[in-house]
């Protein structure tokens, strides 16, 4: 008699845990929906096409109508009326004619998607995303598509992370999980049972560059990738989301500096890979960002602003560490910039 009553407690605690879960929930989706009626809170226009050559896409995220959706401006005017598309994303990358878009898609059950579209904004290719959506990049001429996503419930600031990192061509050809490559580390083949692979960034058709982290061990490394002869071979340590500059000679990216697990500090750096040489940048705050190229000169990052959940600024910095850090977009996430007008960068 005292396990049914046991139960019957349990039962009724559970059934008023779930309604208060149901009503936060709708709590939320209702102030969310609010958010999006509401006008925005910066100058906009419709869209006429989702990317360009000469302009810089990204995640808007000013509040009010157009909240989270892909936005670009002229990257010579970034202060100028962004134009908002109806298409939402988490994460971005573009051409002068594609987008990727990571999302996640909300529900009782979250699912994670990634999208290839057009510059038209038709949709030429979809496919899952094993959890959250971390970063994407797509190789200047759109070839191939690199994806990183956060194996379910884990985060960079957790131990013991997963995520899974892939690579296929927007016909659908799959490369599989780069956990599944060979990795050579100071030239030997080796395969640590918890070795992960984030932050692609793309120097040609065949060859990249990623992040390859033992988190056991909490060493990452600077590895260069060849899609050919699927290996990737250790070029440097302590390196996490590379970004190869325009002119294919320096990769910018984030370094630990400081702390370690939750309250690790990343520093923007420049690594030459003609020297080996490291530069750490003039950046006190924490960069926890795959760094874009705003040209040979100037890095972008994103940074949540102070006190204002959900939005972020986008800054830019020197290259060669001569200035400090200025805002680049106000109210924008995940800056892609599109240069060429052949389809690339």
């Amino acid at each position: 008699m005292k396990t049914r009553t046991s139960w019957l407690v349990i039962a009724g605690f559970s059934v008023v845990a779930l309604g208060a879960t149901g009503a936060v929930g709708a709590s939320a989706w209702a102030d969310y929906q609010s958010r999006q009626l509401a006008p925005s809170s910066v100058s906009t226009t419709d869209a006429a096409k989702l990317t360009g050559a000469g302009r810089v896409v990204f995640r808007n995220t000013a509040a009010g109508a157009g909240y989270g959706h892909v936005a670009s401006v002229p990257h010579d005017a970034p202060g100028a009326e962004r134009e908002v598309s109806v298409i939402a994303c988490d994460r971005v990358d573009a051409t002068a004619d594609e987008v990727s878009c990571l999302r996640t898609v909300r529900g009782i059950t979250p699912l994670y998607t990634g999208t290839l579209y057009g510059a038209d904004g038709d949709e030429r290719g979809t496919w899952p995303l094993t959890g959250i959506p971390s970063r994407t990049r797509l190789s200047d001429d759109g070839s191939m598509i690199a994806t990183t996503a956060f194996v379910t419930g884990h985060s960079y600031a957790t131990i013991g992370f997963s995520t899974a990192t892939t690579i296929h061509s927007p016909d659908g050809a799959d490369l599989g999980n780069l956990e599944e490559w060979t990795l050579l580390i100071d030239g030997q083949v080796s395969a640590p049972v918890d070795r992960n692979y984030w932050g692609i960034t793309f120097a040609d058709d065949d060859t990249f560059y990623a992040t390859a982290g033992m988190t056991t061990q909490g060493v990452t490394y600077l590895v260069r990738g060849s899609i050919a002869a699927r290996t990737m071979e250790t070029l440097a340590t302590n390196v996490e989301c590379p970004s190869l500059s325009p002119d294919g000679t320096r990769v910018a990216f984030k370094r630990v500096t400081a702390g370690s697990g939750p309250t690790v500090h990343w520093t923007p750096a420049i690594y030459d890979l003609a020297t080996g040489a490291v530069s750490l940048l003039p950046e006190k705050r924490s960069i926890d960002d795959q760094i874009e190229w705003l040209d040979d000169d100037t890095i972008l990052y994103g940074m949540p602003r102070v006190g204002v959940a959900g939005d972020t600024d986008v800054w830019s910095l020197a290259a060669d560490g001569s200035g400090g850090p200025e805002v680049f977009i106000e109210h924008a996430w995940s800056p892609s910039v599109v240069r060429g007008g052949d389809g690339g960068r």
